[in-house]
């Protein structure tokens, strides 16, 4: 009796650790390439556009184009930054009154705090995903691993936002709240028209911005994919 053993290449491209990062990346892909785009969007690029593009709702309150361009923008820093919340809460109209109410304010400080932790997670993470893929496309036995990874975390990618995109679509308001209950406590992320962050930001610019995170993200996702299908052509 002639026992005979798996070829090398194949026992280091079934090992627990190969099968462990293939799945990591997987895993990790729709969430980096949702926070990219997030990223992505939160720029003073994607403010002027929206804020300058025929239909955007005007301000029945009183702020132009050029208020909403002056005041946003500081907003956004706010989030990215290590300012302190004075930073918004010393900003005043022309009749010395706040710009932000106390209650904006503390919501603020609520979505800079999930903001930092998403964008804390996005720079681990891609450090982590460029490490496993880069020691999956190390080895010839791996390489294929790697492709299989990118391709089924594409696949995974694509079916969850269209899902979330086609949800939004069709069910806006139930998609924004829960949304927000997800990271906010309920009541707390809720405002008058006449609040400031309503009038910076109102329902069409979130509405928007969602639309081009899932654009975004489905196109990282068929990027993905394709690189994964290239990596196992290469194979055969």
């Amino acid at each position: 009796m002639v026992e005979t053993t798996a070829p090398v290449s194949h026992r280091v491209a079934t090992s627990p650790l190969v099968r462990v990062l293939r799945l990591f990346i997987a895993i990790m892909t729709p969430v980096l390439l949702v926070l990219i785009s997030v990223r992505l969007v939160m720029t003073p690029a994607w403010l002027a556009f929206e804020y300058q593009r025929p239909g955007f709702p005007r301000d029945f309150y009183g702020f132009t184009t050029e208020d909403r361009l002056r005041y946003a923008p500081i907003a956004l820093d706010y989030l990215l930054g290590d300012h302190d919340i004075s930073l918004l809460g010393d900003l005043r109209f022309e009749s010395g009154v706040p710009l932000y109410t106390a209650r904006e304010l503390e919501h603020m400080v609520d979505v800079r705090v999930v903001t930092q932790a998403a964008f804390f997670v996005l720079a681990v993470g891609l450090i982590a995903f460029g490490l496993a893929a880069a020691y999956l496309a190390s080895r010839a036995a791996t390489r294929p691993e790697l492709g299989r990874a990118l391709r089924d975390g594409s696949v995974i990618t694509l079916s969850l936002i269209a899902a979330i995109v086609l949800s939004a679509v069709i069910a806006w308001d139930a998609f924004f709240t829960l949304f927000h209950n997800l990271f906010f406590a309920e009541g707390t992320w809720q405002f008058l028209y006449s609040d400031t962050l309503i009038r910076l930001f109102p329902e069409q610019f979130w509405f928007d911005s969602a639309l081009l995170i899932g654009g975004l993200t489905l196109a990282g996702a068929l990027a993905l994919w394709l690189a994964g299908q290239r990596l196992l052509a290469r194979r055969d």
